[in-house]
Formats: C-alpha cells, sequence, structure tokens
C-alpha cells in the first residue's frame, strides 16, 4: 500500500510498522519515491527468497513478508482490442498508466476480466510481457497462468517468471472439477515449476471447483510459494473459517467489489478489482483507509460505490466494464466472441450508475 505524504509532503516519509525495508530508508534519512522503493523490493525479493528458503522455521515470518505481494487495490486489467479483434497495445500502455496514476498497488494481467481464455497462448504470453516491460517495476505484476490442464497451466507460468512477473494468479480447474486431492496435486505441480509467489483463485460460480478451506490452508502451510488466495465465492462463513485456520498464513484478497470491506475485517489484504479499470482512485483509497485504521471512510466509501458495482456486474464480467470504459472515452474496443455487447436496458442503468458515482458527465 502507498503509505500518505509526509509533513514535507514527499511520500513515504514515516515507516510502516512491520516493514523492514521501509525502516531501513527512513533511517537514512530519505526514502525514494515509490517506484524506487518497489523497484528495491522486488529485486531483495527475487534474490533472497532461495536463501531464506534454506534458513528454515525460525526465518518463517521473514521468508512470509518475502512472498507477499501486495496489499490495497490490485486492477484486474481488461485487454483492449482493435476493432478487427487484435490486441491493442497502444491502447494497454495508455491503460496502464492511467491504473498507476490513480494510486493502483498491483496489475493483474490475463486474467477472467482480461478475456484470457478467448486469448490464444501466444497472445497471453504477449500480452503478459508487455504489461511486465510497461509496468517496469513501478508496481507489481501478477500474471494470470491458471487452465483447467496443469500442464498448460506449469508453461504459462513458467513463461511468465521468465519474462520477470512479480507473482501468478492461478484460477481453479474449471469444467473437469477436481477433487480436493486434485487441487492439492495440481497446485503444487505448478508451484514447484517457479520460483514466484503464487495467488490461487477461487470463482466456483465460474469453474464448478470450490476451494475448501482446508484446502487452501494445506497448500499455503505445505507449499512454500503458495501465499494467498482471491476469493470470489461469495461465502463469507467459508472465508471466514479459512481465515480461522490460517493462522496468518494467507493473504487473503476479496475477488468481489462488493465485499471489499468485509473480506478485509477478516483480515483480507485488499482487493482484485474490476471497478479499479474505471475508478482506481476510488478503489485504492476504500483498501487505504481500511489498512490506515479508517474502517468507518472505508465502510463509506464501499457503500457509495455498491450502485456502481451492481451495474458493473449485471451482466457477465468484463461485458459491463468495457462497455463503461468506452462510454468514458477511453475506447477500449470490442468482446471477443462468445462474449456481445450489453443489452439496451442493462447499458442505460450502467450509464445512469456511473453519472450517479461521478465519473461520467
Amino acid at each position: 500500500m502507498r503509505t500518505g505524504a509526509g509533513d514535507d509532503g514527499r511520500k513515504g516519509r514515516t515507516p510502516k510498522k512491520g516493514s523492514c525495508l521501509r525502516l531501513f530508508f527512513w533511517a537514512y534519512g530519505e526514502e525514494p519515491y515509490d517506484c524506487h522503493r518497489r523497484a528495491m523490493e522486488s529485486y531483495l525479493k527475487n534474490r533472497f527468497r532461495f536463501l531464506w528458503g534454506l534458513l528454515g522455521s525460525p526465518f518463517h515470518y521473514v521468508r512470509r513478508y518475502l512472498m507477499s505481494i501486495f496489499k490495497g487495490a490490485g486492477v484486474a486489467i481488461i485487454t483492449p482490442m482493435h476493432e478487427d479483434g487484435t490486441v491493442n497495445y497502444e491502447k494497454m500502455g495508455e491503460l496502464i498508466e492511467m491504473q498507476i496514476a490513480g494510486g493502483t498497488d498491483a496489475i493483474i494481467v490475463c486474467g477472467t476480466t482480461g478475456e484470457s481464455s478467448t486469448l490464444s497462448h501466444e497472445e497471453h504470453l504477449d500480452v503478459i510481457r508487455y504489461t511486465i516491460e510497461k509496468t517496469a517495476k513501478r508496481i507489481p505484476v501478477i500474471a494470470g497462468t491458471g487452465s483447467n490442464s496443469t500442464e498448460t497451466a506449469i508453461y504459462l507460468s513458467t513463461e511468465a517468471e521468465k519474462m520477470g512477473a512479480d507473482g501468478l494468479l492461478l484460477v481453479s480447474p474449471y469444467y473437469n472439477k477436481a477433487t480436493q486431492n486434485g487441487l492439492k496435486k495440481h497446485y503444487t505441480q505448478i508451484a514447484a515449476s517457479v520460483s514466484l509467489p503464487i495467488i490461487l483463485y477461487n470463482v466456483p460460480s465460474r469453474t464448478g471447483c470450490n476451494i475448501l478451506p482446508e484446502t487452501m490452508v494445506w497448500l499455503a502451510k505445505n507449499v512454500e510459494n503458495i501465499v494467498g488466495i482471491k476469493e470470489a465465492s461469495a461465502n463469507i462463513e467459508q472465508i471466514a473459517k479459512m481465515m480461522s485456520l490460517a493462522g496468518g498464513e494467507v493473504d487473503l484478497y476479496s475477488g468481489n467489489d462488493a465485499e471489499i470491506v468485509p473480506i478485509m475485517s477478516l483480515g483480507g489484504s485488499g482487493v482484485i478489482s474490476v471497478l479499479s479499470n474505471i475508478a482506481p482512485r476510488q478503489t485504492h483509497e476504500i483498501t487505504a483507509a481500511f489498512l490506515e485504521g479508517d474502517v468507518k471512510k472505508s465502510c463509506a466509501m464501499q457503500l457509495e460505490a455498491i450502485e456502481l458495482i451492481e451495474a458493473l456486474f449485471c451482466e457477465v464480467n468484463p461485458i459491463p466494464v468495457k462497455k463503461a470504459m468506452n462510454l468514458m472515452g477511453l475506447e477500449v474496443g470490442p468482446l471477443r466472441a462468445p462474449l456481445f455487447e450489453m443489452e439496451e436496458a442493462n447499458a442505460a442503468r450502467l450509464e445512469k450508475a456511473m453519472r450517479n458515482y461521478g465519473i461520467l458527465k
């Protein structure tokens, strides 16, 4: 999470509790701006992961810190297209700059919102590569490399690591519905193929496969680089049980924009957000306020966004968010089939919610 401005207006002059790197910079009087601090953290994490792995349990929590990818609001970024359906990399670059300027804490690329299911393997990897190069370590890039084929997931994950991704997002296997033991084997094999930290993605409404609390906690405690989960089950009881079993071993992210504050109240680290595509500053501030202890402000901002969030999911994601971005003049292009344009009534509802929220005049 970005720190607030200090007395002299510079970002991050006051160290946050528990951050050894921030304390180091602060002790020397001049902490670099966020982009430099993030680059240094990324460099140190990548260089020292193997060493910390050898040192064993006395350094467990230090290893956990090094493996943690981000706190705050990460954008599940869309993939812009030209009218002929090819990926629009120039527009992708503009969107990345917009997200960084808006305070987004991480970019999650080639996920559901990025239409990964309709990208070829070549396109998938090209979009990841471009995002990593354009972001240039200013904020973490988490590559969506999950698949219902373990072999394919390993291929995409190892390629993303070679490109310099900061972490991976792995959706649970869809359609073929693995058992819980199958999930353990699937994720353990992928994790063994890379050294990057991994966030699992639980979205049973799409995959038909639910990562149960006991399974997630087992993976977090037994597989060094499985560090977190994006939870989009909408099952607060299940999520609470998982966190009660985890004992601080799981970095939890809301996968639903309507549940940012509830998830963070259970110990969550933030959100992987669709809303951030059109309201990056506001989404970041919801999480920032909570992490800084201003739960009342965070809750108020969450509730203020509910009408817009509901409109963003009145049809299957990413149909509404791409429509919203085009309404804002961002010209992100069409969807890939089988996804198509919004129904007229739903588009009108979305436009009204955007005006009420103040992001469309």
